[in-house]
């Protein structure tokens, strides 16, 4: 019997081992680990190399500044170069998912290179009514807001297919839209992602720096304090307890915030939680200019040691991009941090940075990355054991590591829409040389080598 593929000679990272073993591949699955290479039509050589469960990046936001049409090929080929295999993206939809979804979808399959998910963002009251039929389209997982409201509720919502202009909206994220929410999703057993910031705390500081004429990434970050982490935190976990309801609190990046979310798993609230890598290696102390303008904002160098701190602790259970699909003269399109976006790219970078400034430099070990990049967002949102590890059955997405690689960050090399990254220049050492999903190289030292349409929408369970 000859099989489709074998990867020979490479250490491959299991959730608790590394194991040098040859991965056997056919039709599309890992089939067996063996010291044997059976007849294959494509052998992989990977002599030194290591492989890694494929990346899961759990949140992406594209399709907001250019259509789906566009943005799933710009960016898909940005997640295949940086050994993302399924991307999961944070959608945000005007009016009716029962009316707009469908055509996302469609358009959807015809042009992502690797495989995706979605998260579906509940902005507006007639949308928690749609959550059934978000599930039945196969999407387990809702996303609340709680930045939104008041002086800060705009908020840029995904284009429509075809659509090229901007879809600014006013978001009003009350007390009683969160209950119901997160009642809907307890009762329909779906996860519920919080972006957690009181907007009446941000709207109160944000208004007094300006009217202090503060600037910088440090009034920024001064305007949004954790505090208002805090008090949304303490607010969706008493909800949730009520409720039974899972949340996964998406990119936590400060000490308070980190302490807030310990407490309310020790009073019985069910927690997962996300961090992204520029709260491990960006502090407004360190950047200069308005790039790394993000909500939440970067903190202070203490607060990227206590993310490490937690990292090694087990107490950060993924790591997630916030990537953001958007162009230079969008995100500066102003005199100060305060008309600058929020947001930047970041997924094409996130596998070398967690290999250079935490493998290579002993922050955490291969098992931990792989774990926080890949099998604990499979198992959390419902898609282990076909995601998420290599072993006999699952689907064949490895990307295969050289951990001794060095190269400098550009933007182009990376090749998105977003004409810029927060790393520019930055030396990285441990960059993805191959990514293969579901048995096929789909990319190869920077370059795409397959064709967009080969990504296939992951339907998670209907349970």
């Amino acid at each position: 019997m000859t099989v489709d593929a074998v990867i020979t000679g490479s250490h491959v990272i299991f959730q608790n081992a590394m194991v040098d073993k040859n991965i056997v591949i056919d039709n599309g699955k890992v089939v067996g680990l063996t010291n044997d290479i059976p007849q294959c039509d494509l052998k992989i050589k990977a002599d030194g190399l290591v492989s890694l469960p494929g990346i899961i990046d759990p949140h992406i936001h594209y399709g907001v500044y250019s259509p789906i049409t566009d943005a799933a090929v710009t960016e898909s080929k940005v997640a295949a170069i940086g050994g993302v295999t399924t991307m999961m993206r944070m959608l945000r939809l005007s009016g009716s998912y029962k009316k707009n979804l469908d055509s996302q979808l469609v358009e959807s399959a015809k042009t992502h290179y690797v495989d995706y998910s979605i998260h579906a963002s509940i902005l507006h009251r007639n949308q928690i009514d749609e959550m059934e039929f978000c599930k039945s389209k196969g999407i387990m997982s809702f996303k609340i807001y709680m930045n939104l409201g008041e002086e800060v509720g705009h908020v840029y919502m995904d284009m429509q297919p075809g659509d090229k202009s901007l879809r600014e909206e006013r978001v009003e994220m009350t007390t009683d839209m969160i209950e119901k929410i997160v009642e809907n999703a307890a009762s329909l057993n779906c996860p519920v992602l919080v972006h957690a910031e009181d907007y009446q705390m941000c709207s109160c500081g944000i208004k007094t720096a300006k009217e202090k004429k503060m600037d910088g990434l440090a009034a920024w970050s001064q305007s949004r304090p954790t505090e208002s982490e805090v008090k949304s935190i303490t607010t969706i976990s008493k909800i949730a307890r009520k409720y039974g309801c899972n949340l996964y609190f998406v990119h936590i990046g400060s000490k308070a915030a980190i302490d807030a979310i310990s407490q309310e798993k020790k009073n019985g609230t069910k927690i997962h939680v996300e961090t992204c890598p520029h709260y491990l290696t960006l502090s407004y102390e360190s950047q200069k200019g308005y790039l790394a303008k993000v909500m939440p904002p970067i903190r202070s160098s203490k607060d990227v040691e206590s993310v490490w701190h937690e990292i090694q602790s087990g107490r950060i259970d993924t790591i997630g991009t916030d990537h953001v699909a958007n162009r230079l003269h969008l995100k500066l399109g102003g005199e100060n941090v305060w008309s600058a976006l929020a947001g930047f790219p970041g997924m094409g970078t996130m596998l070398p940075i967690l290999l250079s400034e935490g493998v290579n430099k002993g922050k955490i070990n291969l098992q931990q990355l792989s774990n926080m990049t890949s099998l604990n967002t499979a198992k959390i949102f419902g898609m282990y054991p076909k995601k998420g590890t290599i072993q006999k059955g699952s689907d064949a997405d490895i990307v295969l590591v050289d951990l001794k690689k060095e190269e400098k960050v550009s933007a182009q090399t990376i090749d998105g829409f977003s004409d810029y990254t927060v790393y520019e220049g930055w030396n990285l050492k441990g960059w993805p040389v191959k990514t293969i999903v579901r048995g096929t190289v789909i990319a190869e030292d920077f370059k795409i080598i397959a064709k967009p349409g080969y990504g296939k929408f992951v339907s998670r369970p209907q349970s």
